[in-house]
């Protein structure tokens, strides 16, 4: 059913009229043209497409696009401001916390969600905060690294 959602996507008014019931995933992407979220699993396991909805962790290939209705989203493309990357984008190069690079948006956008929520976690609070989080290539420790680099490098959260 065609509706009209209008919601805030990476800090700008948005106003679209599309069937309700597409998922959030491919409305990004093919719609909006914001391929950083990635289609993974299809299936919620993944956590390659995570996003945030009102600073919440979502994971957008399972919720309808009628989910976001009046909503704040944040994708990774909005992380960035004015072409400055933000602190945990930084601390994944820094740590090369990414290899193929496809599960790293998913991951930042996790990160980004679990440091607004608990501004300097603990290794364990870490680990626990990502465990939805598959990387086929196992880089799992520089990850733990790059989140805690950025969690002190914005001091308690600051920068979210």
């Amino acid at each position: 059913m065609t509706e009209t959602i209008q919601f805030e996507l990476n800090g700008k008014p948005m106003e679209m009229s599309l069937d309700s019931e597409r998922t959030l995933l491919w409305v990004l992407r093919s719609d909006l043209g914001l391929t950083g979220t990635k289609y993974g699993c299809g299936a919620s396991h993944c956590g390659a497409c995570i996003i945030l909805v009102n600073m919440k962790t979502v994971r957008s290939c399972m919720y309808p696009v009628w989910y976001i209705k009046g909503k704040k989203v944040i994708t990774i493309e909005g992380l960035s401001k004015n072409g400055d990357l933000h602190p945990l984008q930084k601390a994944f190069i820094k740590h090369d916390a990414l290899q193929c690079g496809f599960c790293t948006p998913g991951m930042i956008m996790n990160a980004y969600g679990l440091l607004h929520h608990n501004p300097q976690p603990t290794v364990r609070e870490i680990i626990q905060g990502m465990d939805q989080n598959l990387c086929r290539c196992g880089s799992y420790n520089r990850i733990i690294d790059a989140i805690q680099t950025a969690a002190k490098e914005m001091k308690g959260g600051r920068q979210i």
